[in-house]
């Protein structure tokens, strides 16, 4: 099957179920690992009070059942697009957010893939651009991909397409296309511009 079988054209996707246990497993092994380090401890101090171990694991309890009801309704406000010449996507609970990413500002296409999306046949595509060069943080980090490879790919050739034949990466393989350009479409030529209005008006007023 083609890539764009699995993701046509404007037509929002989701990322996989697998998106649910997959942020559930992190946090719960983010949560033991902070249990181990610091409530175990207190559990196993001899003048631990009742009343205070058992507050501490409900309080944990109270927080993993929020956690896993924040998980679902995450996932369901979830959506990516691709379109002709940019990426659309939105999320968000609470605050919900919404993005577009042009194809030709596309620098970086990283496929991600942890210890536990890779059990789950899942895998994570960040997508760095111009604006966010040399930051550790993508624009956008297309999440739970189970067919991550033939999106990448799909979006790689979309970048090729829009950077006039570059790698994939958003850089052009050759040389840049010129396009004719009005001469005021640059800083440095609106000054140029300016100046030599200002010799003309001159040369008149002496002709005058």
């Amino acid at each position: 099957m083609t890539p764009s079988t699995y993701f046509p054209r404007n037509v929002p996707f989701k990322p996989s179920t697998a998106f649910i246990p997959w942020f559930i497993i992190d946090f719960i092994l983010v949560v033991a690992l902070v249990a181990a380090c610091t409530v175990l401890p207190i559990l196993l101090a001899e003048t631990i009070d009742l009343l205070v171990m058992t507050a501490i694991v409900g309080g944990l309890i109270v927080i993993m059942v929020v956690f896993v009801v924040w998980t679902r309704l995450y996932y369901d406000t979830m959506a990516y697009e691709l379109h002709d010449d940019e990426l659309r996507w939105r999320r968000g609970v609470w605050f919900r957010t919404t993005g577009i990413v042009p194809y030709n500002r596309i620098t970086n296409l990283d496929l991600k893939q942890g210890p536990v999306m890779r059990w789950l046949g899942i895998s994570t595509i960040s997508v760095q651009t111009a604006g966010y060069s040399g930051q550790a943080v993508p624009e956008i980090r297309i999440e739970a991909i189970e067919h991550a490879e033939e999106l990448r790919e799909l979006l790689r050739a979309a970048v090729r397409s829009c950077s006039a034949g570059g790698d994939g990466t958003g850089t052009s393989g050759q040389a840049p296309r010129v396009v004719d350009t009005p001469v005021a479409s640059t800083g440095t030529s609106m000054l140029i511009l300016d100046e030599l209005k200002k010799i003309r008006v001159l040369l008149e007023q002496q002709k005058k």
